[in-house]
C-alpha cells in the first residue's frame, strides 16, 4: 500500500473534520424532524442532463459506464456505487468509485466489478482514470480511511472487504477478518480505533471491527451491535467472522436486526446508518455508544426521503442522502439534506426514462454522494441511469462550514496503571488466576478480560477465557484475578502455550473510558534464564 507519508498527503474527504460533535447531535436529536424548503430553496427545472437543482446550481456528466473517460484512454467500469474523494500534492484531487457489477448480468468490463479512480487537476478538469481493483463483483458503497486508502466492500453472501490504494500504485489487499458476509458500507472510526461496518439484508447486524494493531486491518475481533433500553449498545462478539457453517447475523443470540443496512458515514463522534427498508436513518453516538433516530419516515404524512440509502455529510453539518428508488407518484430519483436544524428537503431530482425507465418501472438508483476536499464540488452516480451508470458533478453555492456551538472542556480520560505479569504458568492460571493489580486516582468503574486465539479451537477464533468487573471508589491500589471458569478451564489445560491478551476497561462517572491492553503469555512451564558465567 501506499507509504505513511504519502498516506497523510492523500487525506480523506469527511474523516471527522466537521465542528460539532455528540453534544450538538445529541440536542439535535431531541428535536423532532420537519419538513420544509431547505437552505436552498425549490428545485428549478431539469438541466440537459434531466437534474433538476435549486437556482445557482448546474451539474456535468464525469463519466459513464462502458466509454472512455474525457481526456484519458480509460473505459470507465458499469455500475458506479459508492466513491470518496482524496486530495493529492499538486492541489487537485481523486475521485474513487465501486462497481456493483454482479457476474451475471451479461453487462461486463475488465476485471468484472472493483473500483476505478478519475484524478483531477486543481481547476476540476480530468487529467486520468484507471483501475485500482479487479477481479472482485458487486462492489457497493464502501468507505475512506484516514489514512488514505479505500474499502471496496463486495454485497454478496461471500463477500469481503478490500483494502484499495487510491492512487493505483500497488495491489489491493483483502481483509478477511473483517467478516464475511454482504458488506455494503464502512465507516473508520479514529478516536475509537475502529471500523464500523453495515450489511445489505433484510435482517442485518450493525458491525464493529477493531484492529489488533490500528491501523492495520490484517487482524482483529468482529463484534454485532444489541441495542437495549434507551438506545445503549452492547458489541458481542462475532465467534467466526469467516462465517464457515454459520452467516455472521446468526451467530450471536439478542442481536439486534436491522432493514437492510445500507450507506455509512461517521462525522465528529456520530455514526450515520442507513436502513433502506424501513425508510430510517439511524445514528450512533460512539462516546455515549447510544443509538438514536435521526429520521424516520413513517412520521411525515407525505415523506420528503424514502428509500434511505448512501449518505454523507458536507462541510456546512448538512446531511446528504441518496434514495435507492423512485415513488412511484413522484418519477425521479432524488437526492435529499437534512439541516443540522432537522428540516429535511430534497436538493435534487435526476428525471427520464433513461434513469427511472419507460413507463415509470424504476431501473436506476442513486449512490454514492461524496464531496471534493474544498467542499465546492458534489459528485454521485446514478447507477443504472443510460443502463450502464454514470457519474455527475454538481457546483454551486453550497454553504460554508458552520460555526461550531461552543463545546464543554475536554474530558479527561480516567487515571490508570495497570500490572500484571507478562507471563503465567498454566497451573498457576488455573488455580490462583492471573494476578491484576490497579492503581487509579479517582472512582471508576473497572471491567478486565482474559482473551487468546487458541490453537485448538477450529478457526482459532478470539475465546474469553476470563473476566472480572469492579466499582472503585476512591483513588488508590485494587486488586483482581482472572481465572478461567467452566469450558475455559478445560480449553486452557489442553494447551502446551500460547498468547493471551488482558484489556482492562476503566469508565468514570461523566461516561469518559480509557482502554489498556497487555499481552500475556501463558505455558506449562518457562525455562528459566541462563545464568552467566563469571570470568
Amino acid at each position: 500500500m501506499l507509504r505513511r507519508r504519502e498516506f497523510l498527503q492523500a487525506s480523506v474527504v469527511g474523516a471527522g473534520a466537521l465542528a460539532f460533535g455528540s453534544a450538538f447531535w445529541r440536542e439535535a436529536l431531541a428535536a423532532p424532524a420537519t419538513a420544509g424548503p431547505g437552505p436552498y430553496g425549490p428545485l428549478q427545472p431539469a438541466d440537459a442532463n434531466g437534474i433538476m437543482l435549486p437556482a445557482g446550481f448546474r451539474s456535468r456528466a464525469i463519466a459513464q459506464g462502458g466509454q472512455i473517460v474525457p481526456g484519458t484512454g480509460y473505459e470507465w467500469h458499469v455500475f458506479s456505487d459508492g466513491q470518496a474523494t482524496y486530495r493529492t500534492d499538486d492541489g487537485g484531487f481523486i475521485l474513487v468509485s465501486n462497481s456493483e457489477n454482479p457476474p451475471d448480468v451479461g453487462v461486463t468490463t475488465p476485471g468484472g466489478g472493483g473500483a476505478s479512480a478519475i484524478r483531477f487537476r486543481a481547476d476540476g478538469s480530468i487529467a486520468d482514470a484507471y483501475r485500482i481493483l479487479g477481479g472482485t463483483s458487486v462492489n457497493c458503497a464502501g468507505g475512506a480511511t484516514p489514512w488514505g486508502t479505500w474499502l471496496s466492500c463486495e454485497e454478496h453472501a461471500r463477500g469481503q472487504v478490500w483494502e484499495c490504494d487510491p492512487t493505483g500504485r500497488t495491489a489491493a489487499v483483502v481483509r478477511p477478518a473483517m467478516g464475511i458476509f454482504e458488506h455494503e458500507a464502512v465507516a473508520v472510526d479514529p478516536d475509537g480505533r475502529c471500523v464500523y461496518l453495515s450489511e445489505d439484508n433484510g435482517s442485518s447486524g450493525f458491525y464493529r471491527f477493531t484492529p489488533d494493531s490500528y491501523p492495520s486491518l490484517a487482524s482483529g475481533m468482529l463484534e454485532v451491535a444489541k441495542v437495549g433500553p434507551g438506545g445503549l449498545v452492547e458489541w458481542a462478539r462475532v465467534p467466526d467472522p469467516s462465517a464457515g457453517s454459520t452467516p455472521t447475523r446468526n451467530q450471536v443470540s439478542g442481536m439486534t436486526r436491522f432493514n437492510r443496512g445500507e450507506g455509512m458515514w461517521l462525522d465528529s463522534g456520530i455514526v450515520y446508518l442507513c436502513t433502506t427498508n424501513d425508510h430510517k436513518i439511524h445514528t450512533y453516538d460512539t462516546r455515549t455508544r447510544r443509538m438514536d433516530v435521526l429520521y424516520d419516515a413513517a412520521t411525515f404524512a407525505d415523506p420528503p426521503l424514502t428509500n434511505v440509502d448512501n449518505v454523507t455529510v458536507a462541510r456546512s453539518g448538512d446531511v446528504y442522502v441518496c434514495e435507492d428508488t423512485h415513488d412511484s407518484d413522484d418519477p425521479g430519483l432524488d437526492i435529499g439534506l437534512i439541516t443540522p436544524d432537522r428540516e429535511v428537503t430534497r436538493f435534487l431530482k435526476v428525471t427520464g426514462p433513461e434513469h427511472t425507465g419507460a413507463g415509470g418501472d424504476v431501473r436506476s438508483e442513486l449512490c454514492g454522494v461524496v464531496f471534493d476536499p474544498s467542499g465546492d464540488r458534489m459528485y454521485f452516480a446514478s447507477q443504472r441511469g443510460f443502463v450502464t451508470g454514470v457519474i455527475y458533478e454538481v457546483t454551486g453555492p453550497f454553504r460554508p462550514a458552520r460555526a461550531a456551538p461552543r463545546r464543554p472542556a475536554p474530558r479527561r480520560e480516567p487515571g490508570l496503571r495497570v500490572y500484571a505479569p507478562r507471563r503465567i504458568t498454566t497451573r498457576a492460571l488455573l488455580r490462583r488466576g492471573l494476578p491484576v493489580t490497579i492503581l487509579t486516582r479517582g472512582a471508576i468503574a473497572v471491567s478486565a478480560k482474559l482473551t487468546a486465539d487458541l490453537p485448538s479451537v477450529r478457526g482459532r477464533a478470539r475465546s474469553t477465557l476470563a473476566s472480572g468487573r469492579r466499582q472503585i471508589d476512591r483513588a488508590g491500589r485494587s486488586r483482581l484475578r482472572l481465572r478461567p471458569k467452566g469450558p475455559s478451564r478445560s480449553r486452557v489445560a489442553r494447551e502446551r502455550s500460547f498468547r493471551a491478551r488482558l484489556t482492562v476497561v476503566a469508565t468514570d462517572a461523566s461516561g469518559a473510558r480509557r482502554v489498556v491492553n497487555r499481552p500475556v503469555r501463558v505455558a506449562r512451564t518457562f525455562r528459566a534464564p541462563a545464568r552467566r558465567r563469571r570470568r
